[in-house]
Parts: structure tokens; C-alpha cells; sequence
């Protein structure tokens, strides 16, 4: 499967219609749900994995980025996915692990990737960058490593933005008549916290694949 390319930094801002951004929203959803619907799809660790790694000590992340929290929410979202693959077990003592897992959180933040004629922000998007590397506690080794790991996600800034009928918006359960009830500021704040997670948690399970094949 090939990988989605991500939106680079610093595209600038497109003046387009609300017509046109619907379109821009729902393609991008789509190819989102079925790319993580496909995934990566190993049953276990790769044979170039050492044996005698069973157990990892999870380094609370640097946070290198003005999102106050968020290396938090992804050196714990990395302890979950590990412990619930099972493949490798999560220990709290240093002196317990095989292997450590540490890490920078290089970027996390928001932009503006789609405006309508009046120059209201439509669509936000999530970019998140971060390094990680595994290394054998004794003898010292490095194990692994990916730099600039890149991940993204998508979230509505209006709700003439928001497509009821896409595969996110039926997951999450959102019908026309709900989006009635809220303001552009509570939707923006709303999708972009469900944005939020969803991101750290996708990027969590693509990291602790990538480990386990070593690539």
C-alpha cells in the first residue's frame, strides 16, 4: 500500500469556493478512513527484531513544541499500543527493560489549508513530526531509529465544511440537525480535539509497527 503524502509546511492559503472545499474535505476523509482501514497488517515482530528483546522502557517524550501536553498524551498513547499488541511488555523500572524507547516531538500544530470566498477558515489541519529510537539497555546499542516521522489529520473550521454523509462524520455520529446547534467556534473546538486524538492514536500505531519490523 502506498503511503498518503503529507501537505508540506507553509503551502499557502487557497481561495476557493464552498463547493469546492466540500470536495476537498470528503476525498481526504475518504482516503483517510481506508487507509486506516488497510494499515499495516503484521502478525508479529519482524525476524530482524532481537529475540531477546521482551520488555521496554517508554522515556517520556521531550516536547520540543509550544502544545503544552501533548508529549504526554503520546508517550502514553505508545505504552497503550505496545501493551495491547502484547508483543513487548511496558515496565515502569529502567533497570527492568531490555530495550528503551525515547523520543522528540519535533512539531505539533495547526494550519489553515482551505478558506471561501470571504476568507473564513473552512479546514484545519493537524501536523505532527517527531523522532524516535530504540536502544538495548546493556550492552548499549541502537536498535532503531525514524527521524521526522510525519503524520496529519484533518478537521472542519465551519460547519459549511462538515459533510454529514463522509465515512469520519457517520462514525462519529454527527447528522445535519446537530450541527445546528452549535457555533462555528464550539465545532472548530470539538472536531478539533476529536482531530487531536485521533492523530496522536494513529501515530502511536504506525511508530510501534514500524518498530517491530525495524523500519
Amino acid at each position: 500500500m502506498k503511503r498518503l503524502a503529507s501537505v508540506p509546511v507553509g503551502v499557502a492559503r487557497h481561495r476557493v469556493s464552498e463547493r469546492q472545499i466540500l470536495k476537498l474535505i470528503v476525498i481526504p476523509l475518504c482516503l483517510f478512513a481506508l487507509a486506516a482501514g488497510c494499515g499495516y497488517q503484521f502478525t508479529g515482530r519482524g525476524d530482524a527484531f532481537p529475540r531477546d528483546v521482551r520488555t521496554v522502557f517508554v522515556d517520556p517524550l521531550v516536547n520540543r513544541t509550544k502544545e503544552v501536553g501533548v508529549d504526554r498524551e503520546m508517550t502514553m498513547a505508545l505504552k497503550t499500543e505496545i501493551n495491547r499488541k502484547g508483543l513487548l511488555r511496558v515496565v515502569d523500572r529502567l533497570e527492568d527493560a531490555d530495550a528503551i524507547l525515547s523520543g522528540v516531538i519535533r512539531t505539533f500544530d495547526s494550519r489553515v489549508v482551505g478558506v471561501n470566498r470571504h476568507d473564513e477558515a473552512l479546514q484545519y489541519e493537524f501536523l505532527l513530526v517527531i523522532d524516535l529510537n530504540l536502544r538495548r539497555r546493556a550492552p548499549d546499542e541502537l536498535l532503531w531509529r525514524t527521524q521526522g516521522a510525519r503524520f496529519t489529520d484533518l478537521f472542519a473550521g465551519s460547519r459549511a465544511a462538515v459533510v454529514t454523509s463522509s465515512p469520519e462524520s457517520r462514525a462519529l455520529g454527527y447528522q445535519a440537525s446537530d450541527l445546528r446547534r452549535f457555533t462555528d467556534v464550539q465545532l472548530t473546538e470539538t472536531q478539533k480535539d476529536e482531530a487531536r486524538g485521533r492523530l496522536i492514536e494513529t501515530a502511536a500505531h504506525d511508530l510501534h509497527m514500524r518498530l517491530l519490523e525495524l523500519f
